[in-house]
């Protein structure tokens, strides 16, 4: 079974510089892992603002894994573990969603 990782940053200074430099970091970390099937980075549509958007972030990452195996493989890797501790002082909130697909 595929799994979806879902990951929604919200920065402490959303500049566009700084939205830019973080979906830059993903394309330089998290793409391309053993496993990863689908992936993709990119920003909040401001103009889609029904009631039911969630506006609370600025870069959001999308990630389908093959299993669940490459997904725990893709967490202590070498790549996703510079990620976090390059990007982490810059994150006001970090939300992930993780779903088993079909």
């Amino acid at each position: 079974m595929q799994l979806a990782h879902m990951v929604y940053f919200t920065l402490n200074d959303p500049t566009d510089a700084n939205v830019q430099q973080l979906v830059d970091a993903c394309k330089k970390y998290l793409d391309d892992h053993p496993g990863v099937v689908y992936f993709s980075v990119g920003t909040l549509n401001n103009d889609l603002a029904r009631p039911v958007n969630d506006h609370g972030y600025q870069v959001a990452l999308n990630v389908v894994f093959a299993s669940r195996e490459a997904h725990d493989q893709y967490q202590v890797a070498e790549r996703h573990l510079q990620f976090i501790a390059e990007q982490k002082p810059n994150w006001k909130q970090v939300r992930v969603f993780d779903s088993d697909i079909a």
